[in-house]
């Protein structure tokens, strides 16, 4: 694109607005304003909701959206904007302005204040003293930046260090990140190394006057980080002043755009939104449509395992089946073959030769397994009903959860939140859902099971019933995944309906209302 003309424009705007002779008074609230100041004791609140409330909708802060493609690998990388400009420039309110205004369902706001180094004892001295210079780019850890950026650019989980102000050190606790449509990093040094240059694939200058930028200083350190304002106006002129000069200005010329005024260059924040949603409508990808032209017409793969189909489990399969059954039988007889399912699921887990005494002084050779731990994994909602089965069987097994629902205009899987358990990459998982059609929603489960580094021999997929399809989507996307049911139908109908089928296993289990376009997919749009 045109950069240069556009940076034209950009600036051009910005004499539209207010005059220079415009006092700072009027440019802020009053001290006693009873709008409440933007809390910064930390980078992050280990407790803050992954969502942004907007005048619009609720934006996820933290999900995944369906960029991979039948192969099961990363198809397009998520869209990174960096945000440079001095300190108190209002990056971080441009930042929330544009992730207002584009309106897309996942975007995360990385701060660069969450990257700085560990202070030795002597360093924290300084800082207590405001003798540490905090706006030089040896203050920052460029190497953790990049190394997070570059995981999250593809779809992968990260932590981000959370750092407080007030200390001048990181706490104990880091904060999880976890895929984007879109990722905004902002900091005063987002354009000082080339190897993060490389990373930006839009680089936005916030460009406000020094005299503004000192006055949101000394409000911001004042009020929310307890300092006085000899040692404010001290830090300033010694540090903070030099750094723009000398490190931050001249970054504005490796800009894509320049936005004088800030906030307040609304032509400036349109003209970037327009140029996003282009960028993010080349990026749009249909898996169910790959996934049911793919793959299909060959033999059962090798890691399918299907419960053995006696008359006991034919019988409760035709029960479940039958839609005329009550609810409190389709519970009872799902309850059975869901612990048949995880008893067979547990046969396959490697184990090794154990030979134990018994109380008589005899030997006996016995097997003991042989992983670490067996965490399980549901999808969220109809997958939740295997839990008690699987913590039947398994004595203090670790349970994990992730949603993922269907777009209803776009008929693609989005996932919405996950909550998995520390070290989940040592363990065996066993993910479970009770229904598979086109694969789809299980394949993103899988995904985001190996985003987080849990090996792809380690994971077991355990669902009630299967299509055909679905097995050999996730079968030829992840060959190692070993893929566990009680049953596989041959046939999708036009709308990812397995025939014959079960029903939305969800609706009948909870009782629930099934949407007219329901799918027997991880029970989509249910809650």
């Amino acid at each position: 694109p045109n950069w240069n003309g556009l940076r034209r424009v950009l600036c051009a705007s910005a004499s539209m607005g207010s005059s220079s002779a415009e006092s700072l008074d009027r440019l802020y609230p009053p001290v006693g304003s009873t709008k409440p100041p933007r809390k910064r004791t930390t980078s992050q609140c280990k407790s803050e909701p992954p969502l942004l409330r907007t005048s619009k909708r609720t934006i996820y802060t933290a999900g995944r959206p369906p960029w991979y493609n039948e192969h099961g690998t990363q198809s397009k990388e998520a869209f990174v904007i960096g945000l440079g400009g001095g300190s108190a420039s209002g990056k971080t309110t441009v930042a929330t302005m544009i992730i207002e205004a584009l309106d897309v369902p996942w975007v995360v706001l990385l701060s660069m204040d969450s990257f700085y180094k560990v202070l030795t004892k002597q360093q924290q001295e300084q800082a207590a003293s405001n003798d540490f210079n905090f706006d030089h780019p040896d203050a920052f850890d460029f190497d953790l930046i990049i190394a997070t950026l570059k995981k999250l650019k593809q779809g992968k989980s990260v932590k981000i260090p959370i750092y407080d102000f007030t200390t001048h050190s990181r706490k104990k606790e880091w904060k999880t990140l976890y895929g984007a449509n879109v990722i905004i990093f902002e900091g005063i040094m987002a354009f000082a190394d080339k190897e993060l240059l490389k990373l930006l694939d839009l680089k936005i200058f916030v460009d406000t006057d020094s005299d503004i930028r000192l006055v949101r200083r000394l409000r911001r350190d004042i009020s929310e980080r307890g300092r006085d304002i000899e040692g404010v106006i001290k830090q300033y002129n010694k540090f903070v002043k030099p750094a723009f000069d000398q490190y931050i200005q001249p970054t504005m010329r490796l800009a894509d755009i320049v936005v004088p005024r800030g906030s307040g260059n609304t032509v400036a924040i349109d003209l970037i939104v327009q140029h996003v949603h282009s960028q993010l409508e080349e990026r749009e990808l249909s898996v169910r449509a790959a996934l049911a032209s793919a793959h299909q017409c060959h033999p059962l793969p090798q890691t399918l395992s299907v419960l053995k189909s006696t008359p006991q489990v034919r019988g409760m399969h035709t029960i479940i089946r039958n839609k005329e059954t009550s609810r409190d039988e389709f519970i009872f007889y799902s309850k059975r073959l869901m612990r048949l399912l995880i008893e067979h699921a547990l046969s396959l887990l490697p184990f090794q030769s154990c030979t134990v005494q018994t109380p008589q002084g005899q030997d006996y050779e016995g097997r003991m397994y042989s992983g670490k731990q067996i965490t399980g994994v549901s999808i969220l909602r109809a997958g939740e009903t295997m839990e008690p089965a699987l913590r039947a069987v398994c004595k203090d097994v670790r349970i994990g959860t992730i949603l993922i629902q269907t777009n209803c205009n776009t008929g693609e899987p989005e996932l919405h939140y996950l909550r998995l358990p520390k070290d989940i990459s040592e363990d065996h998982v066993i993910l479970m859902d009770c229904t598979v059609s086109t694969g789809a929603a299980a394949m993103m489960a899988v995904r985001v099971l190996l985003d987080h580094d849990v090996p792809e021999d380690k994971i077991f997929l355990l669902s009630l019933l299967m299509a055909e399809m679905g097995v050999h989507s996730v079968a030829y996307a992840f060959p190692r995944v070993k893929i566990i049911t009680t049953a596989v139908d041959k046939k999708v109908n036009d709308l990812f309906r397995i025939i014959p089928g079960i029903g939305n296993f969800g609706d009948r289990y909870f009782g629930t209302d099934a949407p007219p376009d329901w799918s027997d997919d991880e029970d989509a749009l249910s809650t």
